[in-house]
């Protein structure tokens, strides 16, 4: 079976369709839902574990996960340029923006980091059209721009100071997710368990030479909450969650796909409240309607052709 997709349905949509079907729509819904739930899982994790070496080994269980499946299904693992693809991934998505993000999340609050997380889809719109994978079109940045709005009112009075180091941590790591998805793109297709199960192990040994610089205590989890959790990150979280990520963006573009990241807070803000009794303000109802009618605008309306 080769490893190399040639036709998707990304491509089509690039040609001229601008809306995904039924299943990759699903797909995406899928991912700002399970994305939301890792926001409160990591949380609990975090009670017992240090935070590059939670992610390591989090990312490390779902890789090996997979590399079992992978054997036990003989999927042929990729070489070339598709295998340096799927290394570029998952030292950007895995490795350098969870670093970069928990590197910033230990001086700024989350409402900071949410609303940084927010802008990877501009980055990903002026990335994509940058590097020639995507035309530029106006609703795309003017959605994604309008969702930051309704990020900045969720999070408004959640936001705290922040060194400048700090917040171009926060940068780097939207940068590096933004890359990431574009790199799929720019390389031959791989099968999504297959690129999962490597990106996920070659980020997580990032992670855990990180964690290592870092003196972080390797502690096996033993308190009940942050075995569910990891249970729960390393396989919804991680294989569930990436593996419909990749889905998306090899049936749509980088930038509609990116958009789910939008969604991801307020999925967080509302299984909050949930499972953990946090309070919804007022605000969040606003910044949460806004935020949908940027992700509508940028990712979902009709629009009049691009513009270079």
């Amino acid at each position: 079976m080769p490893h190399i997709v040639h036709a998707t349905a990304a491509e089509h949509l690039e040609a001229g369709e601008t809306r995904p079907d039924g299943v990759t729509l699903a797909a995406f819904a899928g991912v700002a839902l399970i994305g939301g739930g890792n926001a409160v899982a990591i949380k609990i994790g975090l009670h017992e574990l240090a935070p590059f070496w939670g992610a390591a080994i989090r990312f490390l269980s779902a890789s090996v996960i997979l590399l079992v499946f992978v054997a036990a299904t003989r999927r042929p693992i990729p070489g070339g340029r598709a295998l340096a693809g799927v290394l570029i991934y998952g030292a950007l998505s895995f490795g350098g923006s969870y670093a970069f993000a928990y590197y910033a999340l230990t001086e700024v609050t989350a409402g900071t980091g949410m609303v940084t997380l927010a802008l990877v889809p501009l980055f990903t719109v002026l990335l994509a059209a940058a590097q020639r994978i995507e035309e530029f079109r106006v609703n795309r940045l003017a959605g994604a721009a309008v969702s930051v709005a309704g990020i900045g009112l969720v999070f408004y009075d959640r936001l705290g100071t922040a060194s400048p180091t700090a917040l171009a941590a926060l940068l780097a790591g939207g940068l590096c997710i933004a890359q990431g998805t574009i790199t799929i793109k720019r390389f031959p297709r791989v099968d999504p368990v297959v690129e999962n199960a490597i990106a996920l192990g070659f980020g997580g040994l990032f992670l855990l030479l990180l964690s290592f610089v870092f003196g972080e205590a390797w502690i096996v989890p033993r308190e009940p909450q942050s075995i569910a959790s990891l249970v729960y990150l390393s396989v919804i979280g991680s294989i569930a969650l990436f593996g419909l990520y990749l889905f998306v963006i090899g049936r749509w573009t980088a930038s509609g796909a990116s958009y789910a990241l939008l969604i991801m807070p307020v999925m967080a803000i509302a299984l909050g409240a949930l499972l953990l009794g946090e309070t919804i303000s007022v605000a969040f109802g606003i910044g949460a309607a806004v935020i949908l009618g940027g992700v509508w605008l940028g990712a979902f309306a009709p629009h009049r052709g691009a513009t270079s």
